[in-house]
């Protein structure tokens, strides 16, 4: 079946983008330049740590979805997101390599009349100064007159309602452009939101993205205040999201990280700034709480047994994005220097590696549990009987207030 929608870049943005267009009923192939990444896919093999399912795979497949390193395909579709991963580079601005690299593949392709839209997280201006210039190069086709240019940040929900169930916000870069991508995204999602243009679009993941870390830090720094002073914290929060208009249900935890990191364009926004020093402190933290927790119990960090439950980023979700950055990562890493001796659980991952060696899997969780000396809960998967498990277990810290009361120390 020929494709009506290319997707360029098969990483957290670019498969959930391609299972929501799938599920709306559009033709949809994904390109990647990985050859092995692409073979993989068409076998209904997720690749680890994409906020997708094996399951979801195949019912992708099962509906059409193919997966291609073929850019030839990119010239027969009327459609192109470019998905492709903006990490932190040099002076934690976004890594623009693969999004250059798969822009150029597209505009040696680019036919008259295809809507092109950017889902990756981007600083403003990023549409308008390097993909337009490089669609344009590489085409000789004009934006906005030869072909359409929008911008619509990804807004992947792991764990969501149903793929593509968000709002999307949509900016062009002419009226046009922007009615095109509208037309385009109104078959994905029941509402679409039209910015004022191509930045006002960019910067609203500015936007979104530093909200959740600026609060995120607030309330971890509530976590250590509240732990000095002895105040419960988690009860203080429930109070607090009692008031009209309140606090958002922000919750400490033992690190951000994940696929969205901070942005902050040319380091104007101090705010930011602080939230990451603040949200990149708590993994040592958590630790240096879990070797007093052992001390107070007679134990030393060296030589103690320490089970990590749930080393996913989001709940429920088998994402790893990336070995490095991750909390579950960053404390197992201070955890090892230690010298503790460490097994992990979690539903969702068969095999996890910390500083290139491998951390061995509890198979079966509650006897891992009673024999540890300090469990720590890092994900509350909606598999773990947590109220069993702080009952196996002789000593558990939780990071995410989600055992029962009095069950587990808390963060």
């Amino acid at each position: 079946m020929p494709a009506d929608l290319a997707v360029l870049g098969l990483e957290q943005l670019g498969l959930p983008a391609a299972q929501a267009a799938t599920a709306a009923g559009v033709a949809t192939v994904g390109f990647t330049p990985e050859h092995a990444t692409a073979t993989w896919l068409n076998a209904g093999r997720a690749p680890a740590g994409a906020a997708l399912s094996a399951a979801e795979l195949r019912r992708m497949l099962a509906t059409g979805f193919r997966a291609t390193s073929d850019p030839a395909v990119l010239g027969r579709v009327r459609t192109a997101l470019i998905c492709a991963p903006t990490p932190p580079g040099p002076g934690r601005a976004p890594d623009l390599g693969a999004l250059r690299a798969v822009t150029e593949t597209l505009a040696a392709r680019l036919r008259p009349r295809t809507l092109v839209v950017v889902e990756s997280a981007v600083h403003p201006g990023t549409t308008h100064d390097v993909v337009r210039p490089l669609l344009e190069y590489g085409s000789g086709l004009r934006a906005g007159r030869d072909f359409h240019l929008a911008c619509a940040p990804g807004r992947a929900d792991p764990g969501g309602r149903a793929p593509g169930s968000a709002p999307r916000v949509i900016g062009g870069l002419t009226p046009a452009c922007t009615e095109a991508a509208a037309a385009f995204y109104g078959r994905l999602t029941d509402k679409v939101v039209r910015a004022k243009g191509v930045a006002e679009a960019e910067a609203v993941k500015v936007l979104e993205t530093n909200f959740r870390h600026v609060n995120t830090a607030l309330v971890n720094e509530m976590a250590v205040l509240c732990h000095e002073l002895g105040v419960d914290l988690w009860d203080v929060v429930r109070c607090a999201e009692t008031r009209p208009h309140g606090p958002a249900p922000f919750r400490p935890g033992p690190g951000v990280g994940g696929h969205a990191a901070p942005m902050d364009p040319g380091g104007r926004l101090r705010l930011v700034g602080l939230a990451r020093e603040v949200n990149e402190r708590m993994p040592r933290y958590v630790t240096e709480r879990a070797a007093a927790l052992l001390n107070e119990h007679g134990k030393s960090a060296r030589g103690a047994r320490v089970l990590l439950l749930g080393v996913t980023h989001t709940p429920d979700v088998p994402d790893l994005p990336g070995d490095e950055g991750t909390p579950a990562h960053e404390i197992a890493a201070l955890l090892m220097a230690l010298g503790a001796q460490l097994t992990y659980h979690d539903p969702l991952v068969a095999r996890w590696r910390v500083a290139g060696r491998p951390v061995p899997r509890a198979v079966a969780l509650y006897e891992a549990a009673a024999e540890a000396d300090l469990t720590l809960l890092l994900q509350p998967h909606a598999t773990y009987d947590l109220q069993g498990l702080a009952a196996k277990a002789p000593l558990l810290l939780d990071t995410r207030g989600a055992t029962p009361a009095g069950a587990a120390h808390r963060l």
